[in-house]
């Protein structure tokens, strides 16, 4: 366990954005199924995206990582040369990748850790009975499948994860039929659809996506070969957007505006608070505001809720964060978790079914805090420092790792005041 201490301080400067952590896995994966070579560029090796690679590998595909980029060559992918997959935390490699080896046909075992065995993989054993494709599980993982998937209709729900719809989206083009997604349920997290079907276009497979109720599928497509060069994150530009609101101006670096990544919606909910945040080009600038509190629909950007909620806790009034509740199935009950340490820096929040009730304050205690092993509730935490009047302590901060390993470097960088600092390098 990895403890650090965090004295008050304004947060000012430039920060280059990491790349989309989304985006990453996509490109990994699309590249994977591709015959010949690739090279993704702007990469950061965060311990999911190596979760991915090498489960990508895992299945025969040839992967060399650079110091900020990747070349694959996908050729073999159908070779499935090991039998067990580590999925590590990432949630993404997992549901990304049960729909693919059920191409292959071979038996394969899924493992991971942490919380990863506790997130549903409901709606892929309801498609592994109607196909009779053998599976065997205790308590989620590992995971044995045996089988292959057959083209049709699919009929899944939308309301537990996108990420089964991504990974449907992945595999289905490959089969000999035609297929099509039926969503039973209205779909959550629509942007990370969006995202996947665009990844899939670089690769020149087509989806069509009728109203995110219908997701038609032609069969006998093929993956062909593409460079790319990912964008960079929303939902990590959010941290250091919301430190710019809370203390000093911060500038972010490289992003598309016109990105498809639902957590674009920071720049919304930023505006609508009072915040003062500006686009110029490709930058996007937040200066130190006195905000207030407003109802927070997070169905579409479930990321931001952690940074949103340290937000509304030192924003005027009251702020309602809504519709989600699927946080309660992250890598923590980032619910009762933001709640819960909020609520210890001397926050005011109130845990509802599927959101939360927060009445803000002008500034914080500070005090001793848990990140739950939850790298979004780590770095949430550590930009709520900025308006308390006592240090921060965060035990088990080197969780950051999962998406963003050199968050506290850039933490540090912009003026922030780590007095002990031990990631377990």
């Amino acid at each position: 366990m990895n403890t650090i201490r965090i004295t008050p301080a304004v947060l000012k400067g430039k920060i280059s954005v990491p790349p989309s952590k989304s985006l990453c896995h996509r490109a990994i994966i699309a590249a994977g199924l591709a015959n010949g070579n690739c090279n993704i560029e702007n990469v950061v090796f965060s311990e999911d995206i190596l979760a991915t690679c090498n489960a990508m590998r895992d299945i025969g595909v040839i992967i060399n990582n650079y110091d900020n980029s990747i070349r694959i060559k996908g050729d073999n992918f159908s070779k499935g040369i090991k039998n067990k997959i580590d999925c590590g935390e990432s949630g993404s490699t997992l549901r990304f990748l049960i729909p693919i080896v059920l191409l292959i046909g071979k038996e394969f075992t899924f493992t991971g850790k942490g919380r990863l065995s506790k997130r549903p993989l409901t709606p892929y054993y309801k498609i592994f009975r109607e196909q009779d494709i053998k599976y065997s599980c205790k308590e989620g993982l590992p995971l044995t499948v045996q089988g292959k998937l057959k083209s049709g209709i699919y009929r899944v729900q939308g309301d537990i994860s996108s990420q089964f719809i991504t990974g449907l989206i992945f595999a289905l083009p490959l089969l000999d039929g035609d297929s099509k997604i039926v969503l039973t349920t209205e779909l959550q997290s629509k942007a990370y659809v969006d995202l996947t079907i665009d990844i899939l276009s670089k690769f020149s497979v087509k989806i069509e996506n009728v109203g995110y109720k219908e997701i038609n599928i032609l069969g006998n497509q093929q993956y062909i070969s593409s460079d790319y060069k990912v964008e960079g994150d929303f939902s990590q530009a959010a941290f250091w957007l919301v430190a710019g609101i809370l203390g000093g101006e911060i500038q972010c670096q490289d992003m598309n505006i016109n990105s498809l990544q639902g957590d674009l919606a920071i720049i919304d909910f930023i505006s609508k608070m009072g915040g003062n945040i500006y686009i110029d080009g490709d930058k996007i600038i937040t200066k130190k505001s006195k905000t207030q509190g407003i109802i927070i629909d997070a169905a579409n950007c479930p990321d931001l809720v952690p940074i949103l909620a340290v937000l509304a806790s030192l924003s005027n009034g009251t702020t309602e964060i809504v519709n989600a509740g699927r946080l309660r199935i992250k890598e923590c009950d980032r619910l009762k978790a933001m709640a819960t340490e909020l609520n210890k820096l001397g926050g005011d929040v109130v845990e509802t079914k599927d959101g939360l009730i927060i009445r803000g304050k002008e500034n914080l205690s500070g005090g001793t805090v848990d990140s739950y092993n939850d790298h979004r509730i780590a770095m949430a935490l550590s930009i709520a420092s900025i308006r308390c009047n006592q240090p921060v302590i965060i035990t088990d901060s080197s969780c950051i790792k999962k998406s963003y390993p050199k968050f506290y470097e850039d933490f540090n960088r912009l003026g922030g005041k780590i007095n002990e600092w031990s990631l377990g390098k």
